[in-house]
């Protein structure tokens, strides 16, 4: 046989070859198999229990940290306070990748630690994604409270099957000395009383009832972890919980239609926007609850608009990686959890803002 020619058997086996190779390179369909996410509830605290705080992202004065520990401990628990909170790293990041990721580890593993309370948000959890992994947070179930970029801790500990506290952090708890009622729900849900939230009707608000595992937080932290095992979104029967901060409209757009094209959308059974605080409007759209649900109103999904959560005044505490009820009605919505061994508080979310805007402590 001459070097130029290829008998059929031999073409047959190049052909399966190549075949197989440009399978393999073809990116999987955007919401097909969706990840399966079953969370518990870490164990409630009780008086005395112990708290960490750490600073996984930015850095922020030390005055916040005393101010929470005293706050925990009006609460009837102990800080424990991060060996790297005092550090300062490329004039922004509270220490380094490594130092930040070994606070966290820290925190997980200490069997005397119930919780973790994240002092502030910021930029840096994405660096960390590599260096974790969700046998650890499996192995050590605990409550961890954040939002902002701790967005990418609730995906990884909602991956783990551990559900986690979005909510307010150090740095917002003590203007008030933690008697907010952003600061008070998170004490309480700690302590095992869950809240079922009462919305206000909201324009943009499209009815409907579902039921699903809520996952979320802060959408520019949330877009760039899909595919990665701390994307959350991931999830079959998800409801979608979103909230961003100083990005505009097209921004805002961009980073939605990474997760319409990673299909996050496929998998919704109910979407709540949060608050979208200083978002520049450089769209005609009256809103950016508008614009999105512009992509929402076909899908047959209920959605939430206008729920206080997120870099507001007012963030009140959602249960990531809960089963939840999102009931939208044209008169109002009600958000409930399903967390077993809680106790249910009933919270008028109309009645906070009002009482946030006179200044009133909610004890």
């Amino acid at each position: 046989m001459r070097s130029g020619l290829i008998s059929a058997p031999v073409r047959g086996v190049i052909l399966a070859v190549l075949v197989l190779a440009a399978v393999s390179c073809v990116p999987a369909v955007p919401g097909r198999a969706p990840v399966d996410l079953s969370c518990e509830a870490p164990s409630f605290l009780k008086p005395g229990d112990k708290v960490a705080l750490i600073s996984p992202s930015f850095n922020t004065p030390h005055a916040n940290i005393d101010g929470a520990a005293a706050i925990l401990r009006s609460w009837g628990l102990e800080p424990v306070i991060g060996n790297h909170v005092d550090d300062l790293y490329l004039g922004s990041y509270a220490g380094t990748v490594d130092d930040r990721t070994a606070d966290l580890r820290q925190a997980l593993r200490d069997r005397s630690v119930k919780a973790i309370l994240c002092n502030r948000g910021g930029y840096g959890s994405i660096q960390m994604i590599d260096r974790l992994d969700s046998a650890l947070f499996a192995a050590h179930p605990k409550w961890l409270i954040g939002f902002s970029d701790i967005t990418t801790f609730h995906g990884m500990e909602t991956r783990a099957g551990v559900m986690s506290i979005h909510g307010t952090m150090s740095s917002l708890m003590v203007p008030r000395m933690g008697q907010d009622l952003s600061s008070t729900l998170v004490r309480d849900i700690l302590f095992g009383t869950v809240p079922e939230y009462v919305v206000p009707a909201h324009p943009q608000n499209i009815p409907g009832r579902a039921a699903g595992t809520l996952v979320g937080g802060n959408l520019f932290t949330l877009a760039p972890n899909q595919g990665t095992w701390a994307d959350a979104a991931a999830g079959a029967d998800i409801i979608l919980f979103l909230e961003e901060v100083g990005e505009n409209m097209t921004h805002i757009d961009r980073l939605f239609n990474m997760l319409i094209l990673g299909g996050v959308l496929d998998r919704c059974r109910g979407v709540v926007l949060g608050e979208f605080t200083d978002c520049e409007a450089n769209l005609e759209y009256e809103s950016v609850e508008e614009m999105l649900c512009a992509y929402l109103k076909d899908l047959g999904i209920p959605v939430l608009c206008g729920f206080p959560a997120g870099h507001g005044d007012v963030n009140l505490p959602l249960v990531l990686g809960a089963r939840v009820t999102l009931d939208v009605g044209e008169d109002g919505s009600v958000l409930t959890f399903d967390i077993p061994g809680s106790k249910t508080r009933r919270v008028d979310t109309a009645q906070a803002l009002l009482e946030a805007d006179s200044g009133e402590d909610a004890g």
